[in-house]
């Protein structure tokens, strides 16, 4: 989905490099975290993340919605008053204003009670796990249109050869440096040929059934193909860059645990920017209407040639009972 009228995507890039400094810092000073809902981990790199983000946006886009995985209150009841106290140093720090616990709160909760044509969608730190295993990890701001993806911007600190910016805007994708440096546009591979097809998947075993994916590969005949686990959207964005081609998220049997919206809006716009397909299992479209979470089934991302293929295997596993 192209935009009628093109955003100025600059703030948000500078605030996903202020947040891939403090989670880099954290890494190497502060690197614990604690548990939410669910026995999710959580981090004080995760509040100031989202933080920045958040007061991005309040000032550059005011009027916008906010969907973010963190909020002010989690933050004031779950983070011990020295973390609290950490986050607003480091954030005095890197944003180089005077900053209050009390900003910090307005930050994280900016936006999350507005209605608007435009929403953004927060992942302060997508892959916590992997941030705290020194793996992958993504700092991530999809926008939704009419509530479909129409753009974002994700911050890939340990892609491979380096850290890169991607976003998605107008119907195109970029990626650049996460430092800085030169712009370069990028779409999905065109490989279709089975030997040499570069499959991902999650690390994490409880995200998704991984003796069913395997399936799928072997009956869409992609069974050579190679398979690396890793952590967050990362995975979009080796998609759209072309350097995979398959994304697969199959959920467990009785599955319960349901698809949050910002582990996937800013890696589906810009999957779907860069020429590849981001569908359900039925080749229907994520929806993004219901607020945080998806009722999607499962999740097919691929560079669109070996779509219809991976769709047909996938009807043939779930036929299998």
């Amino acid at each position: 989905m192209a935009l009628n009228n093109p955003i100025d995507f600059q703030p948000i890039f500078q605030a996903v490099r202020q947040a891939a400094r403090l989670c880099q810092i954290v890494q190497e000073h502060h690197l614990v975290s604690s548990e939410k809902g669910g026995h999710e981990p959580v981090t004080i790199a995760d509040y100031g993340s989202q933080a920045i983000l958040g007061r991005a946006i309040s000032i550059s886009f005011p009027d916008d919605a906010v969907i973010a995985e963190e909020n002010g209150g989690q933050f004031m009841e779950l983070v011990p008053d020295a973390e609290r106290a950490e986050v607003v140093r480091l954030l005095n720090m890197i944003l180089e204003i005077p900053v209050t616990q009390v900003d910090v709160v307005r930050w994280l909760d900016h936006g999350h009670k507005q209605e608007s044509k435009r929403t953004w969608v927060i992942d302060p730190i997508d892959g916590t796990k992997g941030f705290l295993a020194l793996r992958n990890y993504v700092i991530a701001a999809g926008l939704l249109i009419d509530k479909k993806p129409a753009g974002g911007v994700i911050g890939s600190p340990a892609y491979p050869g380096g850290g890169l910016l991607f976003h998605a805007q107008g119907g195109a994708a970029f990626r650049q440096p996460l430092d800085g440096g030169a712009v370069k546009r990028i779409r999905v591979s065109e490989n279709n040929t089975a030997s040499t097809i570069r499959a991902l998947e999650s690390v994490e075993k409880s995200h998704a059934n991984h003796e069913r994916m395997e399936r799928v590969r072997e009956v869409a005949g992609l069974g050579g193909s190679s398979l690396q686990h890793i952590d967050s959207m990362e995975k979009y964005a080796r998609i759209a860059a072309g350097d995979a081609e398959l994304y697969l998220r199959l959920p467990r049997l009785n599955s319960t645990r349901p698809f949050m919206i910002w582990d996937h809006a800013a890696g589906a716009a810009l999957v779907q920017a860069a020429g590849g397909m981001v569908t359900d299992l039925d080749g229907s479209a994520l929806d993004f209407s219901y607020g945080r979470t998806l009722p999607n089934k499962g999740i097919i991302v691929s560079n669109g040639h070996i779509h219809a293929q991976i769709l047909d295997a996938i009807g043939r596993v779930l036929a299998e009972g």
